[in-house]
């Protein structure tokens, strides 16, 4: 079944009297438990297409659908909505909450998917042991290393059970050790437990650990991949 369904998407940002074109015409299929990494320059149009896929910005033209929804006829509360109950979010930036523990920080994204109260599922249990964290939920950021706090943001990211996780820059904050462990505990969760993933990147060591590279260049994707 196909997850992600994108067909002529366009995007141009008007600044001043330039008008910028992001991208220029994609079509891209993501199947239902397919890991994806979306590979390219800076200005290939990665982070563009990244923020439509997630909600946060709308497309100029064509359409995307998540789990059969087009995100181009939603509302923006309908969108808020997908993106709540839809779509997990993990950054380079791991963007925890400083005052809070690991727990809470996890948490919050079930309060904002209406989830309170709710006993986490027997698959979310999994990801954790997956995660290896249950020892430092207690713990606020500072008393985490950046591996940690990546794997709390992964946590936060799939406690509601997303359709898709979308990955952008995961490992770019991370050193090589760590790196390869947050890449291999997505990779993980996509093959134990089905999350289907579209990672962002632009580091063709991290895009290995995907079942598909994407390659784009100039706001379009290249098949073959352009030479280096």
């Amino acid at each position: 079944m196909t997850e992600v369904e994108i067909h002529g998407l366009t995007k141009v940002y008007h600044t001043g009297d330039v008008d910028v074109q992001a991208l220029r015409g994609i079509d891209l299929l993501v199947e239902r438990g397919e890991f994806v990494a979306v590979v390219g320059p800076s200005g290939s149009g990665k982070s563009t297409l990244f923020h439509i896929l997630g909600g946060l910005t709308p497309p100029t033209a064509g359409t995307v659908a998540i789990e059969g929804q087009d995100l181009t006829k939603m509302s923006d509360a309908q969108r808020t909505a997908l993106r709540k109950n839809k779509v997990g979010f993990v950054f380079q930036k791991y963007n925890l909450l400083p005052t809070l523990t690991a727990a809470d920080n996890i948490e919050i994204a079930r309060d904002i998917a209406g989830n309170r109260g709710r006993p986490p599922d027997a698959q979310f249990e999994e990801a954790l042991k997956l995660l290896d964290i249950q020892a430092r939920l207690n713990h606020k950021p500072r008393a985490l290393s950046g591996g940690e706090q990546q794997r709390v943001a992964i946590a936060r990211a799939i406690v509601n059970r997303p359709a898709l996780l979308l990955a952008d820059e995961p490992t770019g904050n991370l050193d090589t050790r760590n790196s390869d462990a947050v890449l291999t505990l997505l990779r993980h969760l996509n093959k134990r437990l089905g999350q289907t993933i579209l990672m962002i990147t632009h580091n063709p060591e991290a895009a290995a650990f995907a079942d598909r590279i994407v390659h784009m260049r100039d706001g379009r994707v290249v098949d073959p991949p352009p030479e280096a």
